[in-house]
């Protein structure tokens, strides 16, 4: 790990480009989308769509990552993404792209992203050094938090002046970018058991490695539960600057700057050092403040815009502290053998009760309106931040030796049952971001709700 800045630099510039140009052509279509047709229905059924094939397939294809060549698998599933966005690119040139191709194109990049997400997020522990983790996360958050920033300004300008088909092969050459410097770096890959592969036995072993540890059961089963009610809500986001507050296809991209530059600054404080803090404090601490922006947002009245833009960033900078320690306390406290598989569940299970709520998102926003989701959504993020705060084996996770942990992670590699760090069986604990990406962005990278449509 001496060179371990060296290659994150390489690694970095990469995605850069690649998480950027996804950026500038996800939020070009979600514009496209809400002016042609100005519905939270078809919206919906956007995030739906980039969302539900990696939820499905999670489960497998982590097995399939810790299996795997890391490095080999980013590559293939990022020009498989690429692939993809030129047949549409394709279609939109020869006039013949349907609302449904679009559909299709979003499916397909999430099926890429089952493979690429938790294949980068198992590779970082392999990379930097434990004490890193926190700092790695933030820099990760920082390059989201630019692409943020850029991705609105420079989709508006560009939906201005050119077809959709044009702006499409951004993302295509984002992606050959990224491919190549990951050519010029060595991702190690973890060490493997002796026992033959065997999928349903490495499966359970993902299971195993979260049940093992004492409260992180307890902190997926919270997060999933907030990333259900945050992600009809962070559809809304381009409809309640349309429609609650009239604003323009200028306002819409002025309110995704505004909130990438608030997770820029989340990403940019937990990258800068490392804090004595602890990071479970950070995460209930940062859902409970997600939850509040939202109940005063859906309080606003038409002409308080500015004051929506002020909520929209502290979202933003609480997304970022939330993912930065959500992602590095998962790294730190599972081991690297078993991380594809976990992070693999973790986004199965967050996106498919996500996308569930998604299907509410057409009747929320026509029957209860646009401004009571964002309270009801608000409120309900709230008391899960509270509550776990009051769990004391969540609390506990960010205090733990990691040390006697690693002999309970220790899933199967060898055949042995795992054990916990008082030598007895390791027994099953029942399970007690943020607006982070948008249904969308998680085809490329990982949280303001982990996603809008396209590309949030």
């Amino acid at each position: 790990m001496e060179n371990w800045k060296k290659t994150f630099g390489i690694i970095w510039s990469g995605q850069l480009a690649s998480i950027l140009s996804s950026s500038v052509v996800g939020y070009a279509i979600i514009f496209w989308m809400s002016i042609e047709t100005g519905s939270a229905e078809v919206l919906a059924l956007a995030a739906i769509a980039g969302m539900l094939p990696q939820s499905l397939l999670g489960p497998v294809v982590g097995v399939y990552v810790d299996r795997w060549d890391r490095k080999r698998t980013m590559i293939l599933a990022d020009s498989f993404i690429a692939f993809c966005t030129l047949i549409l690119a394709v279609l939109f040139w020869f006039d013949v792209a349907q609302m449904w191709h679009i559909y299709i194109l979003l499916a397909c990049r999430s099926v890429g992203s089952a493979f690429h997400t938790p294949s980068m997020q198992a590779s970082v522990p392999l990379l930097a050094p434990e004490a890193q983790l926190t700092r790695v996360a933030g820099v990760n958050q920082i390059i989201n938090s630019l692409s943020n920033i850029i991705g609105p300004a420079l989709g508006a300008v560009l939906i201005s002046f050119t077809g959709i088909g044009n702006i499409l092969l951004l993302d295509v050459a984002g992606a050959i970018i990224a491919c190549t410097s990951l050519l010029f770096v060595r991702i190690p890959n973890p060490v493997r058991g002796t026992l033959k592969p065997n999928l349903w036995r490495e499966f359970r072993e993902g299971f195993s490695a979260i049940t093992a540890v004492p409260g992180m059961a307890w902190l997926f089963t919270l997060t999933i539960l907030v990333l259900f009610f945050i992600m009809p809500v962070g559809v809304m986001f381009p409809l309640m600057t349309l429609q609650h507050f009239g604003g323009s296809t200028y306002d819409m991209s002025l309110i995704e700057i505004v909130w990438g530059g608030g997770a820029l600054v989340g990403g940019a404080i937990m990258g800068a050092r490392v804090y004595r803090v602890n990071r479970i404090v950070l995460i209930n601490l940062m859902n409970f403040i997600v939850g509040v922006s939202f109940t005063l947002s859906g309080m606003l009245s038409p002409g308080a815009f500015a004051l929506f833009a002020v909520l929209s960033c502290i979202e933003g900078i609480a997304g970022g502290i939330f993912n930065a320690s959500f992602v590095a306390v998962v790294q730190t406290r599972i081991d690297a053998g078993v991380l594809g598989r976990v992070m693999s569940l973790y986004y199965s299970f967050g996106l498919l009760p996500s996308a569930i709520g998604l299907l509410g998102t057409g009747f929320l926003a026509e029957q209860v309106g646009l401004t009571t989701t964002f309270v009801i959504a608000g409120l309900v993020i709230c008391t899960l931040g509270l509550t776990a705060f009051c769990i004391p084996s969540v609390m506990r996770l960010d205090r733990q030796s990691k040390s006697a942990e690693h002999q309970t992670m220790r899933v199967q590699q060898t055949g042995s049952k795992p054990r916990s760090s008082h030598g007895a069986t390791a027994r099953n604990r029942i399970p007690g971001h943020h607006r982070g990406k948008r249904p969308t962005k998680h085809a490329r990278k990982p949280c303001r709700s982990e996603n809008r449509p396209p590309g949030k």
